[in-house]
């Protein structure tokens, strides 16, 4: 009975589970965004230097880059859910102690690093675990409108941050990191209660045997899913770049700050986010309309981008930041779709986990190279910017064709296979890319 139930979730999503699984990245994008709106008033009343500031965020951010790839082996070793919740546990825990270490401690910057750091281990086994759970659950269609609603709440939670760290702030600075583990409780409810996994048929491969298979993977399926991986880092690079730079212009410029900097922000951040929606409950399994979207989506972020660079007037800078909302949105969702197919379920994790840790690395990059950027020449900064994601759709163009690594994974297992394989790659790929 409890397979035959499994197996209805595989076919056909419940809604239920659906909201479960979306759930979880939603906790990996507050550990930052959240927090930004409180950062000066941390500085004030912690008496911290910039850079002692800064390291909040980054910490946590390069934390969860480590550990994320770590986690995603577990969770092919084990179970999704076995790392989940003891991911959500401590991120939860994590927020409640430096929660408590602001309120409680003279000195306390040192134990809220700790939560921070925490909380980083804990962010590791949130979106990326959740894709490949996906990708295990779901099939055909059903995975890619999945995915795009993954996607769309870890953009979902992008726009509602910063708007509920500013109100949050109104009553207490800290009282950010006791929302945390709120957030958390539900998330490890609907993940118990909601997420069923199938019983794993065999022992999983030893670690020497798993590794040796991921190699097999990247030696054949590598060119792709690399390129693949540089696609969603630079739209999450270019992403939280420009919106620090928006951020930025807001109030020195603008005068805009508080909430209503907060709701400015939120406008690419919705488009995009119901863009990652839309794009997903559309591209089912037709992976040449993925391909042809991604080449869209960059196409868009190249134009805006140079246009942008000529651009002063506030109304006129956003509706144009709209088009690269609008092709990351576009972007996103396939590439996820291509990379969570990629392989096997029985290293799924690790290789959507790495992709997440890319993901990260991408963010985590995206302010401070932008505002090195912004210092040296605007119109330089966009230019460049522009020129990069040029570049980058040039090599989803020739490399992206999404051909199963499982063909790779089973190399030597007769001249049929091989032969499928090649038929599968000339039909995704008219342009010649192996």
């Amino acid at each position: 009975m409890g397979e035959q139930h499994v197996e209805q979730h595989s076919s056909r999503p419940s809604g239920r589970t659906i909201v479960a699984i979306g759930s979880i990245p939603l906790i990996m994008t507050l550990g930052n965004s959240m927090l930004i709106p409180i950062l000066p008033t941390m500085k004030s009343e912690l008496h911290l230097s910039s850079f002692q500031v800064s390291l909040t965020i980054t910490a946590f951010s390069l934390v969860a880059a480590i550990f994320i790839p770590i986690l995603g082996y577990l969770s092919d070793r084990f179970s999704r859910k076995a790392v989940i919740i003891p991911a959500l546990i401590l991120y939860g825990v994590g927020g409640i102690l430096a929660g408590l270490a602001a309120a409680l401690i003279p000195h306390p910057y040192a134990w809220i690093m700790v939560g921070r750091t925490l909380q980083g281990m804990g962010a590791a086994g949130t979106a990326p675990i959740a894709m490949a759970l996906t990708g295990d659950l779901f099939k055909g269609s059903d995975e890619s409108r999945v995915l795009g609603l993954v996607e769309a709440s870890n953009g979902f939670g992008k726009v509602l941050s910063p708007i509920l760290g500013s109100l949050v702030a109104l009553l207490i600075w800290y009282g950010v990191f006791f929302a945390f583990p709120i957030v958390v409780l539900v998330s490890i409810i609907l993940t118990w209660l909601f997420i069923k996994e199938k019983e794993k048929k065999k022992e999983p491969p030893k670690l020497k045997k798993y590794v040796s298979g991921l190699f097999s993977v990247f030696k054949h399926e590598g060119r792709w899913l690399f390129t693949a991986y540089l696609a969603g880092a630079t739209c999450l690079f270019t992403l939280f770049g420009i919106l620090f730079f928006l951020s930025d212009v807001l109030e020195k410029i603008h005068h805009i700050d508080g909430v209503v900097k907060g709701l400015v922000l939120a406008i690419p951040l919705l488009i995009m986010c119901t863009t990652s929606y839309i794009t997903g409950s559309k591209i089912g399994q037709n992976q040449r309309l993925m391909k042809k979207l991604i080449v869209l989506g960059f196409a868009m972020l190249t134009v805006s981008y140079a246009l942008l660079s000529f651009i002063n007037n506030l109304t006129l800078f956003i509706s144009v930041l709209a088009i690269s909302s609008l092709g990351t949105g576009l972007t996103l969702p396939c590439i996820n779709s291509f990379i969570t197919g990629a392989v096997g379920k029985e290293r799924r994790g690790f290789v959507t986990s790495l992709y997440g840790s890319v993901r990260f690395f991408g963010v985590a990059i995206g302010p401070p190279l932008f505002g090195w950027l912004m210092e040296w020449s605007r119109v330089g900064m966009f230019l460049s910017i522009a020129g990069l994601t040029f570049l980058v759709g040039l090599l989803a163009l020739f490399l992206i064709h999404g051909g199963e690594a499982k063909s790779g994974e089973a190399q030597g297992k007769g001249k049929g296979e091989k032969k499928k394989r090649r038929r599968v790659i000339r039909n995704l790929n008219p342009m010649g890319g192996s």
